[in-house]
């Protein structure tokens, strides 16, 4: 981990992998890294579309066999990895009642065990990185108690634990670890939940009323935040949780009022 501040294109000559890197905040993050200068691949189930992203290479953060080849791929067509954001995610809406034992074990299994898995397979290439960075997608959920949102919280709480735990464990091996919490992101998972409500209008305008800045975090500004952290220009930040949420959690502000009717 440089203490050397670097200038000019901040990512010239460094090596991303982005995992769930062919849509939403994966995709968002991908292809502004690579705007900054970085050669970045993605980790998907589907090919990121044609673009600034160097390519995709085909696993699923479950299949502990795909995941290790699929990383050995990378590295070999990048020439080594530097950068790695853990963005593949899953959702899921419900109370301890809704949802079954086999849900709760997958939806942790992708959000959670999926990290391990990528991370562990990257570590022998970071260890070689002189600017080593890992950047976890968290979420507002990890620190505000939302209804409907049991699974997908006690996930993303795992997640904050989980980046700080290694955090410590690798900062001596030169490997920083951090991780962003987004808000309600506009996103095509929010686009698919608010096209099965009863009244989708009314359910995105309470999802934006929620947020102190009255809409939907951008997949591109939670792009820049992990950019942020996985700039070798951060390599004093460590360990840390970067909120992309409108001031969700830490402003107490009056509800906004809803639109007048009519």
């Amino acid at each position: 981990m440089s203490g050397q501040v670097v200038s000019g294109a901040p990512f010239d000559g460094i090596r991303a992998l982005v995992t769930g890197g062919a849509s939403g905040i994966g995709l968002a993050t991908a292809e502004h890294l690579a705007g900054l200068g970085a050669t970045v691949l993605a980790l998907d189930i589907a090919p990121a579309p044609d673009g600034p992203v160097a390519g995709t290479v085909l696993a699923d953060v479950t299949d502990p066999v795909g995941v290790n080849r699929a990383v050995d791929e990378a590295a070999a067509r990048l020439g080594g990895i530097d950068v790695l954001v853990n963005n593949a995610g899953i959702g899921a809406q419900g109370t301890v009642e809704d949802n079954p034992d086999e849900q709760w074990h997958h939806v942790f299994d992708v959000n959670v065990v999926g990290i391990v898995r990528v991370t562990r397979a990257c570590l022998p290439y970071l260890r070689r990185s002189p600017h080593a960075a890992v950047v976890n997608t968290c979420s507002i959920a990890a620190t505000a108690g939302l209804p409907r949102r049991a699974l997908y919280s006690a996930t993303k709480g795992a997640v904050l634990s989980l980046t700080l735990a290694m955090a410590a464990d690798h900062l001596h091996e030169g490997i920083r670890v951090n991780c962003v919490n987004p808000g309600t992101v506009d996103t095509p998972w929010v686009g698919r939940l608010l096209a099965v409500a009863d009244d989708p209008g009314a359910e995105r305008a309470a999802l934006e009323r929620r947020q102190p800045h009255g809409r939907l975090v951008s997949a591109e500004e939670v792009a820049v935040a992990i950019a942020y952290l996985a700039s070798p220009a951060a390599g004093s930040t460590t360990g840390m949780s970067l909120a992309v949420d409108g001031g969700m959690s830490g402003l107490r502000l009056p509800p906004r009022p809803a639109p007048a009717q009519g």
